[in-house]
């Protein structure tokens, strides 16, 4: 009966260790006992240059999930990968998940992809110089003075006529000043 086991791997690596897995799997013969190599990731909403961008980040990084028949030849298989430091368990020995701790990982991948995450990150924090590209006050230079993630809105202090003003501004409507 196959298994969910977690292995570990170089951080960046795991779409790699998850391609030579399954393609070692088919070489050896032994693809009947691999049935799902999966790296857990999710889909956000960043802001990078004052545009709104959908971006899939890992949701465990380092990690890769695998639906194994474990047996002496897929261990060996799996721990003698390019990138695989070893299996997460005890006295290195690899520990299984339950069907539903796994279900848990993927159940937040598809959550966020039947709806996007709400979670959005800029490229720009409290106190950086910022330039507005849209709105009345485009091409207007100012400081970030606070960000408010829950209505994707940002405070920024621009100078008008030699005064510090406090602007609201959409998150996409400033980008950071290199």
């Amino acid at each position: 009966m196959a298994r969910w086991y977690i292995i570990h791997a170089y951080s960046g690596f795991e779409n790699k260790v998850r391609e030579a897995i399954l393609a070692e799997a088919e070489r050896k013969g032994l693809a009947q006992l691999v049935e799902a190599v999966e790296v857990p990731t999710e889909t956000i909403t960043e802001v990078k240059r004052g545009k709104k961008v959908q971006v899939e980040r890992k949701f465990m990084p380092g990690y890769v999930l695998a639906k194994l028949i474990l047996n002496d030849d897929i261990y060996h298989l799996v721990k003698n990968t390019a990138k695989v430091t070893g299996f997460l368990g005890t006295n290195n020995k690899p520990q299984p998940i339950s069907e539903k701790e796994a279900q848990r990982y993927f159940g937040a991948r598809e959550a966020a992809a039947a709806e996007p995450s709400t979670q959005v990150m800029v490229d720009y924090e409290i106190g950086d110089s910022v330039k507005v590209n849209a709105g009345p006050f485009a091409s207007f230079n100012g400081v970030v003075e606070e960000l408010d993630f829950d209505k994707q809105r940002v405070k920024v202090s621009v100078s008008i006529f030699g005064r510090a003003t406090p602007v609201e501004l959409a998150f996409e409507e400033v980008e950071l000043v290199k």
